[in-house]
């Protein structure tokens, strides 16, 4: 039987909006909003990957999980990883979610759904998209569109095979656009595939982790969902979440 693992990697040196995963969204704390989101997906264990006591504490409070990591590390995927192989030292999981921590009106039924291409075997590492709707987007450069094949039917969705993600709009000619949406589901294998490779060329020239998987000859695959999920990384966001939270 599979076994799946959710880690959410959460730190405070973010730019645009700073101590974000502490940043309270109807007197609660964002992460702990996202951690909850994750427990309600109920596929397994969620543990929230941090950068110091800070974060941890308040996750503790809540009731959660949390392992603390070098603040150094350079992404949230190694940040995963570091978090990963502390909880897991037997090896007991099969896959891993990485859910990102600015999530915070996640669906809990789309973090099960991402790991729907996982049916196919030569599938090492899933994740979500959804239909953009405003047309704004689609020339928006932090809008991460997504170019698939053919979507093909499953038992419970739609999936299709990543073939590039952009900043740009992709592909040319498309009457219909995707929005990528950074939650991503690995094969516990791929995972430490994947941080044990440098960065690469695509990924460094579009500011796009997922691009060294794909150079690397991984296989991703997306599970199509009906709406993209509001993320916070400005003061505008949250804003925006706290208006929909209250409607």
């Amino acid at each position: 039987m599979t076994k799946t693992l959710i880690v959410i990697p959460a730190r405070l040196a973010a730019g645009r909006l700073p101590q974000k995963p502490l940043a309270l969204i109807e007197g609660v704390p964002m992460i702990v909003r996202v951690w909850r989101q994750a427990m309600l997906a109920n596929v397994g264990p969620v543990i929230v990957a941090c950068c110091g006591e800070e974060i941890a504490s308040v996750v503790r409070a809540a009731g959660g999980e949390a392992i603390i990591t070098d603040p150094d590390l350079p992404s949230g995927t190694d940040r995963v990883v570091a978090a990963m192989n502390q909880f897991d030292a037997g090896s007991d999981y099969d896959i891993v979610i990485n859910l990102q921590g600015d999530l915070p009106t996640i669906d809990p039924n789309d973090v099960r759904q991402v790991m729907l291409p996982f049916a196919e075997p030569e599938v090492d590492i899933a994740t979500l998209a959804a239909k953009i709707e405003e047309a704004s987007q689609i020339t928006n450069p932090n809008v991460v569109k997504i170019a698939t094949g053919t979507w093909r039917k499953v038992v419970d969705g739609q999936v299709a095979r990543a073939v590039y993600f952009s900043r740009q709009a992709i592909p040319a000619n498309a009457t219909e656009f995707y929005y990528h949406i950074g939650v991503y589901a690995y094969r516990k294998e791929a995972l430490n595939r994947f941080v044990q490779r440098a960065p690469s060329y695509l990924e460094m020239t579009e500011k796009l982790e997922q691009l060294r998987a794909l150079e690397a000859g991984m296989r991703i695959d997306v599970t199509r969902i009906s709406q993209i999920p509001q993320s916070v990384d400005t003061p505008q966001d949250l804003e925006r979440v706290v208006a929909m939270l209250r409607d």
